[in-house]
Formats: C-alpha cells, sequence, structure tokens
C-alpha cells in the first residue's frame, strides 16, 4: 500500500515538469506567429499605398507612362504592359539579391540553390499565365460595366477565394468563418458605393460572365500558388520568387507584343516615367513580394483580409491627402469588415 503512495507521488512529481512545459510557449511558434504577423502588416501597407501613388503617377487625369513596361519594369499613355514587366524585372533582381546574401553567408545548399528538376520549375508558368488572362480580360470588361460597378464586382475575388481554398488544398473554415467571409464580401460592397453604383445592376450579362471568370481566374491563380510555395517548406522563397517571376517577365513580354508595341516603339520604353512613376514601381514589387510571403508563411484568406483592410486604410489616407470626403456607405462597410475580421479571428477550426 505504501509502495503505491510513493509511486502516485513519484507519477504526479513527474508530471508537473510537463504540464508546465505545455503551458509555455514555444518559441518557434512564437517565431512563426511574428514572421506571419509581419509580412501581413508589410502587405497591407504597400497594398493600401498603390493607389495613392497610382493617382500622384497621373498627369492632367492620366497616366504619361506606359503600364506595361512599368508591370515588365506601371501606363496609360504610358502602357500598363510594360509598367508589369518592369515589376517583375525588379521583383527577380530584389530576389536574387537577396540570395547572393544567403549564399554569401550560408553557402549554397540543396534548398537554395537557384537550379531546379523540370518537374519543380513546370509549375510556375501556371499562375503567371492566369494572371496574365485576368489582367487583359480587366481592360474588355469595362466595355460593359463603369469603374464604380468595376469596383463592386471584384468582390467575386473574396468568395471565389474562400471556395477555391476549400476545394483545391482541402482546408476547412469554419461555419463562422464561412459567415465572415460572406459578410467581409458584404462589407467591402457597402465601403465602395457611390450614386453611380446603382448602375452595376444594369450590368449586361457579358459583363457578370467576365467579372466571374476573372474571380475565378483570380483565385485559382492565388490558391495554386499558395500550395506551390508550400510543397516544399524548407525549399528558400528567392528561389521559388525567382523562377515565379521569370515567368511573369515571359508573359508581360508577350503582352507588350499583342497590347503596346507600337507605343512602346514610338514612345520608348520609359517615356513619361516621373520619380512618383519609379516609386510605384517599388512599391508593386515590394507589394508582389510580401503577397508570396504571406503565400508561404499564412494563406490566401489572410491575404483576403489584408487587401480588404488595405482598401479601407487608402480611403482614410485619400482623405488627408486628396481631400477624399468619406461616405455614410464608406463608415457602414468600415464597420461591416472590421467585424469580419473579429469574425474570423475567433472563428478557427478547432
Amino acid at each position: 500500500m505504501e509502495y503505491r503512495k510513493l509511486k502516485d507521488q513519484d507519477q504526479d512529481e513527474s508530471s508537473a515538469p510537463q504540464d508546465l512545459e505545455s503551458l509555455r510557449v514555444k518559441p518557434v511558434d512564437l517565431t512563426k506567429w511574428k514572421l506571419k504577423s509581419a509580412v501581413t502588416i508589410a502587405l497591407t501597407v504597400f497594398t493600401s499605398s498603390q493607389a495613392i501613388l497610382i493617382v500622384w503617377s497621373k498627369r492632367a487625369g492620366k497616366y504619361e507612362y506606359s503600364v506595361t513596361t512599368a508591370n515588365f519594369s506601371v501606363s496609360t499613355e504610358a502602357d500598363e504592359a510594360t509598367v508589369y514587366i518592369k515589376v517583375e524585372a525588379l521583383k527577380c533582381a530584389i530576389s536574387l539579391a537577396a540570395l547572393a546574401r544567403i549564399w554569401s553567408n550560408e553557402g549554397v545548399t540543396e534548398d537554395n540553390r537557384l537550379s531546379a528538376k523540370l518537374d519543380e520549375v513546370i509549375v510556375y508558368p501556371i499562375p503567371a499565365f492566369l494572371y496574365l488572362i485576368k489582367n487583359l480580360l480587366q481592360y474588355y470588361i469595362f466595355a460593359y460595366v463603369d469603374a464604380p460597378g468595376y469596383q463592386i464586382l471584384k468582390n467575386f475575388n473574396i468568395i471565389s477565394t474562400g471556395i477555391l481554398y476549400r476545394i483545391i488544398l482541402k482546408r476547412k473554415l469554419s461555419e463562422i468563418q464561412w459567415a465572415a467571409f460572406i459578410i467581409l464580401c458584404a462589407g467591402c460592397t457597402t465601403a465602395q458605393l457611390n450614386p453611380k453604383s446603382d448602375s452595376v445592376l444594369q450590368t449586361p450579362f457579358q459583363g457578370w460572365v467576365m467579372a466571374i471568370v476573372m474571380a475565378l481566374l483570380s483565385g485559382f491563380a492565388g490558391v495554386y500558388t499558395e500550395a506551390i510555395m508550400k510543397k516544399r517548406p524548407a525549399r528558400n522563397i528567392n528561389v521559388q520568387n525567382f523562377w515565379m517571376y521569370v515567368f511573369g517577365m515571359a508573359f508581360n513580354a508577350v503582352a507588350i507584343l499583342v497590347q503596346d508595341f507600337d507605343a512602346v516603339m514610338n514612345k520608348g520604353f520609359f517615356h513619361g516615367y516621373s520619380f512618383i512613376t519609379v516609386l510605384m514601381i517599388f512599391n508593386h514589387a515590394l507589394s508582389g513580394i510580401a503577397v508570396s510571403m504571406v503565400m508561404k508563411y499564412a494563406d490566401n484568406i489572410v491575404k483576403v483580409y489584408s487587401t480588404s483592410v488595405a482598401m479601407l486604410l487608402t480611403a482614410v489616407v485619400s482623405v488627408f491627402l486628396f481631400g477624399f470626403h468619406l461616405s455614410l456607405a464608406f463608415f457602414l462597410g468600415s464597420t461591416v469588415v472590421s467585424v469580419a475580421v473579429y469574425l474570423h479571428s475567433i472563428g478557427k477550426v478547432r
């Protein structure tokens, strides 16, 4: 009997340190949380500042640079494909610079070497191609819907991302999180309402189809990118970014040939660029890298909430910079978005 008591006492004492250990926050988990928070905040800030820089880059109500050269490096007298190609090139250069520093400090390893097998590289053109098609559709949809209507229809992206996230990545969302997603979509739509918003109800069938296709393309590209980034967790993110941006440059080069070749040949690759344009290109590049980091260390759901909050932040900052007047709809929409973010945070699957 006495032996049993002593044995039970020993078991209680030995379990005490384990209980205390389980209550401690593991350093690794805390580090991951800090990294996830940092990249989410960075994405929100970069995204919110994008619209501000784009407005600043306009001269006399129009763009003077080519937006396609700026995305191979951001136009409209400068065309859009050139902006995109420059953005992709800058992201590529930043990734290579980060890799060079890593190689200098840590040496070349299996996870950070730039060379890759065909079965790894072959997946990277897919999201780049999907984004190209979505960006091209962006031009044609304006034949059927005006700018305010387009901003509202863009909120289909929120719902499509949630559905594809569940189907493709097999990630579960709780009922509260699904409700939060729908509320988020309603909040973003409400915040964007203005006297011209009723025109979205008169959008022809072709406009609705294009909006839904664009939402599905954007959602699928995002979810697919997350799958790529997380397929090899130990693979250095800069290597993954490099290969993704190389194909992004290639597809944007095709867009320039198809869409802006004459304008680029006649006016030059850097026509109409200003200091603000250069800042905008850097912002787009850093925002793109922040997105990939969110995909790697967080997920698409975090990205959706981050960009939604960024929309509200942009409007608030625009009050001070451009004299933008906040409407009652904006305040109501902001409140709804805040509620959605809160519901998502407390509704995580146990």
